[in-house]
């Protein structure tokens, strides 16, 4: 699932007496999640914490193959459980029968029904990627199966995310009436203690808004019991005193340890901590917005590009880790189409690229156009994160050699993906990563008809405004063929696409770097790009 976030997510474990076993996880983050609903701001923070409470239908397994979480068998064409039906298609889940909520009370049917009848409602604000408007009815056949009636044939049929308790939120969407009230007044964010909301291997036993989060061993839980009583995540806002606490032993896992903090780490403590650095399918990128009549001409977007030395920032700052960026789709997904050529550092043809667009230097060096305009532009980016300063200082720095004068500002990650970004408000630049899942599709972040506006409650990751119907047309044909050499073929337009009209400029596909203790077990990334919280319940603390 599409989940946005300036820097990989990291996780801190408090030091315990060598001899003894740990009951509690110490889990420093970077960001606090906006809201706990699993359907509303698709933030990769926020996901991870849900990574411990909640599970989706269905997920990706270390090897790229769908299994089933919440449900008993995952629906094919070969064992009956999906079927064509006229145009569209019947997909049918079996629920796991011993699945309970926190309360008690059994996952059923009624929640698929529920949970599919809130994500068809426009004024909800759902911004799953499986989403749940691609079926046009549901059918509760008994407790626990339910069949999804598809009007058309989607290649994702099987590919479907978390549930919402219907005893708790039913009574509470039939109140809500206009436009955000259900966002505002949902369970998830009046009271997340409520035990009812989750089915994971914990609940959230306490909470503190915008400061701490602790999750407690659900006791409903029928899969494997969690080697931890309680995890707690404490926000400590800065990047480097997240490291800080790691070494002092104040918090066990650090879950926003940034690679350049991870390799320095290791070079200062290399036997304290087992490193890793997992390829990953987050995309780090630079939207343009799409409102800025500066940034609509294509050539600006592609001399920017042109000016960044990728390369030199991905040895300085990341020990040459990340692979650098053809488009949105990394390598590691079986979409990906190496014949999309790489945009290469020439500053150059940044200067070339800029005249043609009517862009001469001043006396100051920094361009102008014919009606006296300066080549002027703000650049945004989280607050907290060092290494982002650096990158965007370094930026400044490559753009103002080519005649681009950027202003650079931060503003907090609870702000900057709760409003700025959500209602396109940003005037520039705005530099964050995403992760979506194997072949997931990109019309969340890139369709047409996924442009976040006020008269769609806000839904939708588009937020660059990028249209382009030839690419809509790539993004239908991925979604419903079932073939998957055609599947493949529209995904190649895709990439080439987007690398020739750049809604936003590719800068890397990062890795997943980890600093974890020596006493842990069963942690780590599946590299699927779910996070790797879902297996929370194997994690073990050895004495």
């Amino acid at each position: 699932m599409l989940r946005f976030a300036l820097a990989a997510l990291a996780s801190v474990l408090l030091l315990q007496p060598a001899a003894q076993a740990r009951d509690t996880l110490v889990i420093g983050i970077a960001e606090f999640p906006s809201s706990l609903h699993p359907s509303i701001d698709p933030l990769l923070i926020k996901n991870y914490v849900l990574g411990f409470a909640t599970r989706t239908v269905t997920t990706y397994d270390a090897d790229n193959k769908l299994i089933c979480l919440l449900c008993a068998e995952v629906p094919t064409l070969e064992n009956g459980l999906a079927r064509k039906e006229g145009a569209g298609m019947a997909v049918t889940l079996k629920l796991r029968p011993e699945l309970r909520w926190g309360d008690g009370v059994p996952v059923t049917a009624r929640d698929v029904a529920f949970t599919w009848r809130v994500g068809r409602d426009p004024n909800a604000g759902f911004s799953n990627p499986n989403a749940w408007t691609r079926a046009g009815s549901v059918e509760v056949v008994d407790d626990h199966t339910a069949v999804l009636h598809l009007d058309r044939v989607l290649g994702s049929f099987a590919q479907w995310d978390q549930l919402l308790p219907e005893h708790v939120e039913g009574p509470i969407y039939e109140r809500a009436k206009g436009p955000g009230e259900y966002i505002n007044t949902t369970e998830y964010n009046r009271n997340p203690l409520n035990p009812g909301l989750w089915n994971g291997p914990f609940v959230v036993g306490a909470y503190q808004s915008g400061s701490a989060i602790t999750l407690a061993a659900n006791p409903q839980w029928p899969g494997p019991a969690p080697g931890f009583r309680q995890v707690s995540m404490r926000l400590i806002a800065d990047t480097a005193a997240l490291q800080a606490n790691l070494l002092s032993g104040d918090i066990d896992i650090d879950n926003n340890l940034t690679t350049d903090q991870a390799l320095a780490l290791q070079k200062q403590h290399p036997d304290r901590f087992a490193y890793s650095y997992a390829p990953s399918l987050t995309y780090s990128h630079i939207d343009a917005s799409g409102t800025n009549p500066i940034l609509a001409d294509v050539r600006v977007r592609r001399a920017l590009l042109l000016a960044v030395d990728r390369r030199a920032i991905n040895d300085r700052l990341y020990g040459g880790k990340y692979a650098l960026a053809t488009s949105f789709v990394s390598p590691k997904n079986p979409e990906f189409d190496p014949s999309v050529p790489l945009a290469p550092y020439d500053p150059a043809g940044a200067k070339r690229l800029l005249e043609e667009a009517g862009w001469t230097p001043g006396a100051d060096g920094i361009r102008r156009n014919a009606a006296g305009q300066r080549l002027s532009i703000e650049f945004l980016a989280a607050s907290g994160f060092r290494v982002n300063e650096l990158m965007q200082a370094v930026m400044q720095n490559a753009w103002k050699a080519v005649g681009v004068e950027v202003t650079l500002r931060t503003e907090p990650s609870r702000t900057l993906f709760g409003q700025t970004t959500k209602r396109r408000a940003f005037p520039g630049l705005v530099m964050y990563t995403w992760t979506s899942l194997v072949g997931e599709s990109p019309r969340l972040t890139l369709g047409s008809d996924m442009v976040p506006a006020e008269a769609n409650n806000w839904s939708g990751a588009n937020f660059t405004g990028f249209s382009d119907p030839a690419f809509d047309e790539a993004v239908a044909t991925a979604e419903t063929e079932l073939d998957p050499a055609k599947r493949r073929a529209a995904w190649a337009v895709m990439q080439r696409i987007y690398a020739e009209r750049l809604p936003a400029l590719p800068l890397f596909i990062t890795v997943i770097p980890q600093a974890v203790p020596l006493w842990l077990r069963g942690f780590g990334p599946n590299g699927t790009g779910q996070p790797f919280s879902q297996q929370a319940e194997l994690w073990r603390s050895e004495p």
